[in-house]
């Protein structure tokens, strides 16, 4: 019992010197800058520095800067605020506290990414702190889904999102969905051998019937991405050696010496506009094809019958 009681006595006493030696920390970090206010959230400006001043608790600090982070975004988001002229100083100081806080790559990612007010307006800092992640947690797929996304939605940089998508997917464990992001990234960015070995590789490692369902169906309207290309690429050269548009598919087939009018993988004939845009006949079969479409065309929503 009196060993016990010993060990309990040394356990509090720990505790107590960690909790002061954190308060002192604090203090003296925020003594560097007295004149700041809390709206601007104290902090010193050298990662180096303040690492060296934790005195050992580069966790504990960078805990303390992560939550200054959310009070800062938190407070301008609120008041909306067109300008974070601090946060991506102070992820920047948080995460080279702490490396491994994965906490604050994916939720700072999503306040430095977003135009004003909604964010900081700075995809490419959100990106460098991204990537910083990713180098100090090489094993995480959520860093690499969250970078991904920030190519996708704030840069549209489809083909680096792509990109991403594709690494993540290459973690142990990673989500099957990263495998899906990628292969409709390279299709949007016109990458349509990349866009069609992933979607044939998510088709073949998968027992579920629905995602083998949904591959096939991107895999078709790859096919149809890729012909309406081809054929518009066609149209451009006619336009340049002639000076006119081709007055049909016909004549377009006869001048590039095709093997016969190119049809959709239902076999339905494209056709060619007047305005010289080559048009899918029955764009409703092929829901995920973003060429070939006609003017102001809406999909018609599929119904599906529930399996028994």
């Amino acid at each position: 019992m009196k060993q016990r009681r010993k060990t309990s006595l040394v356990a509090g006493a720990c505790l107590l010197f960690s909790l002061a030696a954190s308060a002192v920390v604090l203090h003296g970090t925020d003594q560097l800058r007295p004149q700041a206010t809390i709206e601007d959230a104290l902090f010193v400006t050298s990662p180096k520095v303040l690492k060296r001043a934790s005195l050992g608790y580069d966790g504990l600090l960078a805990d303390i800067y992560w939550t200054r982070v959310v009070q800062y975004f938190g407070f301008r988001h609120h008041n909306h605020a067109q300008s974070y002229d601090l946060l991506a100083p102070l992820l920047e100081i948080t995460t080279h506290l702490d490396p491994h806080l994965v906490v604050a790559y994916e939720f700072g990612a999503s306040f430095l990414a977003p135009a004003p007010p909604d964010g900081a307006g700075q995809p490419e800092r959100a990106i460098q702190l991204m990537e910083y992640g990713i180098r100090n947690n090489p094993d995480n797929w959520k860093l690499y889904y969250d970078l991904g996304f920030v190519y996708y939605i704030n840069l549209e940089d489809y083909k680096k999102a792509a990109a991403a998508f594709a690494q993540g997917a290459q973690i142990p464990n990673a989500h099957p969905f990263l495998r899906l992001m990628a292969a409709q990234m390279a299709q949007h960015a016109g990458e349509y051998g990349t866009s069609r070995m992933l979607w044939t590789a998510t088709y073949q490692n998968t027992e579920d019937r629905e995602i083998r369902a949904n591959a096939i169906e991107h895999l078709r309207a790859l096919r149809v991405d890729e012909d309406v290309t081809h054929l518009q690429e066609a149209v451009t050269r006619f336009g340049e050696r002639t000076g006119r548009l081709p007055a049909s598919m016909a004549e377009l087939v006869a001048a590039e010496q095709l093997p016969g009018i190119p049809v959709d993988p239902d076999g339905h004939p494209y056709k060619l506009t007047a305005d010289g845009h080559v048009e899918m006949r029955v764009p409703d079969d092929f829901s995920f094809a973003t060429k070939g479409l006609p003017p102001g065309y809406k999909p018609v929503p599929k119904f599906h019958t529930p399996t028994q």
